[in-house]
This record gives structure tokens, sequence and C-alpha cells, in this order.
């Protein structure tokens, strides 16, 4: 990483957006950033093993777990958007219909090989607990690859490897070759809330809380939403004009 660059540690399912917001922040302000992209349970590793980033974006849950271990501030601690869980399919082919569980279920018996979530993400988690839920887990088993979005997974659907690629929408949307063949049916759903945090370590919180800002501002509520996310710092009014109440 570059000196005196902002050092940002982030999980995969924003990536998107920061690669059209953090130039413009640099543009900007003429700080410089530099965006470490990993799953986020390496994350969390890199962070509690003694690394030293100056400001992690992860899930909530994710950042209160390191909190427990590493100090981090008050000051930019804060929930930026959420995202869901979607169903992709190969370009071309027949979205599935997942109006409810029961055809959620007859989607996912009908599919040879289903890709989704690393196991050790909260998507992962909770798909291996609705699977649990819904009585598939033995009967998918044997058919079920763990392999991310942004780590493979997509270009797995998107090559007839899987039939069905089950990930956070931010992260599969914009994929070449799928297409999103709709979202999770609410009693499976599942939103991963993305926050931010600043350690205790960091050396300019000044520049750390200058970029939170900014990846905050109201113009760039559409961004985030473009990206396939619901952006919780919107003021009511933006909320409104985009139908969320």
């Amino acid at each position: 990483m570059r000196a005196n660059a902002i050092r940002v540690f982030t999980g995969g399912a924003p990536q998107r957006v920061f690669d059209l917001l953090l130039p413009a922040f640099e543009r900007e302000t003429g700080q410089r950033v530099d965006a470490l992209v990993r799953i986020v349970s390496e994350i969390q590793e890199r962070v509690i093993a003694g690394d030293h980033p100056d400001i992690i974006f992860l899930p909530e849950p994710l950042i209160a777990a390191i909190g427990d271990r590493v100090p981090l501030r008050e000051e930019g601690c804060a929930p930026l958007a959420r995202v869901g869980i979607g169903i992709v399919v190969p370009e071309g082919a027949e979205a599935p219909d997942l109006s409810d569980e029961a055809a959620l279920c007859r989607a996912l018996r009908a599919a040879r090989a289903i890709v989704l979530a690393d196991p050790r993400t909260p998507t992962g988690r909770h798909l291996a607990s609705v699977f649990a839920r819904l009585g598939l887990a033995d009967e998918l088993a044997g058919r079920l690859i763990n392999k991310g979005a942004i780590h493979g997974g997509g270009e797995l659907v998107s090559s007839g490897g899987a039939d069905l690629g089950l990930f956070l929408v931010s992260e599969a949307q914009h994929i070449p070759g799928v297409r999103l063949a709709g979202m999770l049916p609410p009693t499976a759903q599942n939103y991963v809330v993305y926050g931010s945090a600043i350690p205790a370590s960091c050396a300019s919180v000044t520049a750390a809380l200058s970029l939170i800002g900014f990846l905050k501002a109201p113009e760039h509520a559409d961004t985030w939403r473009a990206a396939g996310f619901e952006a919780l710092f919107a003021p009511e009014n933006e909320n409104e004009k985009h139908g969320r109440i």
C-alpha cells in the first residue's frame, strides 16, 4: 500500500460502490486511498491479529466482534447501507419462481448445482440455517458449492457450472453472463448491514472521517442503490423520493 494513503479494509459486497466513489474522493480531496478487498472473515482475522487499517467496512456484527478484541474509536462507527440475498441464473436461462418458500424449495430441488456464499460469512451461515429449517440440508449437500460471487462463484453460474447462485445482490448483479432472477422470499431473506469503524491505531482520524463522510453524502445514495444496497444514511425525503418508507 502507498505511503500516507488511507488504508481501507473491506468485504466484497460494497466493492462496486468503492470502485466508483474512492477515485472521486481522491480527485476531490487529493488524499490517496488504498483498499484491500477480502472475504469478511479474513478481514476480521487480520485486524484481530494486529494489522492496522485506518478504516474497516464490514457487516456490523463483525465490527462488534472486532471491537471486543481491538479498540475502536467511537467516532466513525456508523451503519452505511444494507443489502439482501438474491438468486442469479445464467443469462438467457428461465428465472425460477421465488414467490414464497415453497417455490424456493422447488427451485433449489430442481437445480443440478448451486453455488452460494462462503459458510464463514454471515450470508453463508444464514443460508445454511434456511436450508436446515426447510429440511433441505441433507438433500442439497452434494450439490452445494461454497464460493463467493466475486471469488469465482459468479463465473460458475455464467459458465453453466451451477444453475443457481445465492449471493448478496451487490456482489452478483453486475457479473457478466448472469442475471438476477429475484430476491429470496421475505421469510427466507436476510439483510446484511454494512458499517464503518476506525481502529484506535488509525494515524489520521481526520482523513478517515472525511472519507466516511464522503461515502455517506446524500448525493451518493443513488450510487449505493445502483449497486444493490439500500442507503441507510439517506435523508427521509430522499427515501420517500425513491419509494422507501
